[in-house]
């Protein structure tokens, strides 16, 4: 009698544990998500999360709306995530540069503890394009052009701290020369800045991808461990002897403190919405790869790359103002 009174006991309590989550699944969302895009309308990322949100809108039964919020090198969503409630109803798309954002500048938050992980979606490899009309056909000539001319050779970015920016400066130091850095609030505004001929060259992700393969823009090289399958003719940056290998995973997070039944109702229907094959179609689109993570496995990934990118962040001799 006694063992059936404690079995009923423990069953009892397990069914109040879960009753919660239970519930935050079944209610959850009332109402229509934000979704912050750190980048400007009309590029590759913004292009792809509009296709994930209108799939994730038809199994979360309410709107997702993209919102973008451009500039800073992609990390105004997460500083957002520390104003808006921990209710699930505003999330975050989060780019790397938010891992080595405390590394430069000044913040209120840490970027693992204080942002609870829902999911990692895809990752885009970065490459270095010129005019298709420029003089420049190799990267060789671009790092000799840029000897011979300090500080002329002018190169856009979506944004200061971004990855093709430190990739950029990475490149700079290892190849001995001066270049001039052009952020952008967005890969396509720095496209267009190139394409009129404001600056010389253009490092970002492959936004690119289709003004390469019409032949207005010419693409020197690109910053993955293995070439291109879209474009096997381009060089990394490791064959032509820079030891530089840089790609940049995404995803979405929530403010922290969300509660766990939320994220994981968050991510069941992200992870849908990524399987679907019209966001496939938008990543291939613009050559970038999906990359699934789990809410833990993304958790992880925040962690280890916070630590890692401080040794690039030295290397390269960018400090805290």
């Amino acid at each position: 009698m006694q063992r059936r009174q404690l079995l009923s006991g423990s069953v009892a309590a397990a069914t109040l544990a879960i009753a919660p989550v239970a519930r935050a699944q079944n209610t959850f969302p009332s109402r229509p998500i934000r979704l912050l895009v750190g980048f400007a309308p009309g590029g590759a990322t913004d292009a792809a999360f509009r296709v994930l949100a209108t799939n994730a809108s038809a199994i979360l039964g309410q709107p997702v709306v993209v919102d973008n919020k451009p500039g800073a090198g992609m990390v105004i969503p997460a500083q957002l995530m520390q104003t808006v409630p921990a209710d699930g109803y505003t999330i975050a798309q989060v780019a790397v540069s938010v891992f080595r954002q405390h590394y430069l500048t000044k913040t209120n938050y840490d970027p693992v503890k204080d942002l609870k992980y829902i999911i990692g979606l895809a990752s885009y490899p970065f490459g270095l394009a010129v005019p298709a009309t420029s003089d420049i056909k190799t990267l060789a000539d671009y790092i000799a052009y840029a000897k011979a001319h300090p500080g002329e050779m002018t190169y856009g970015t979506p944004g200061t701290l971004s990855s093709p920016h430190l990739t950029m400066e990475d490149l700079a130091q290892r190849a001995g020369v001066k270049l001039t850095h052009v952020p952008f609030p967005g890969g396509a505004q720095a496209m267009t800045a190139v394409r009129g001929g404001h600056v010389k060259s253009l490092a970002d992700g492959p936004s690119w991808a289709s003004l390469v393969e019409s032949g207005s823009l010419r693409l020197l090289a690109m910053a993955g461990e293995t070439r291109s399958p879209r474009f096997p003719n381009v060089p990394t940056l490791k064959e032509l002897g820079y030891p530089i290998v840089q790609n940049a995973p995404f995803g979405l997070v929530a403010p922290g403190g969300t509660d766990p039944a939320v994220v994981e109702r968050l991510h069941n229907a992200f992870k849908q919405a990524m399987d679907q094959e019209s966001f496939r179609d938008a990543l291939r689109k613009f050559d970038i790869d999906p990359q699934y993570m789990s809410s833990k496995q993304f958790t992880a990934f925040a962690h280890d790359i916070t630590q890692s990118e401080r040794p690039i962040i030295d290397r390269i001799g960018l400090q805290r103002p």
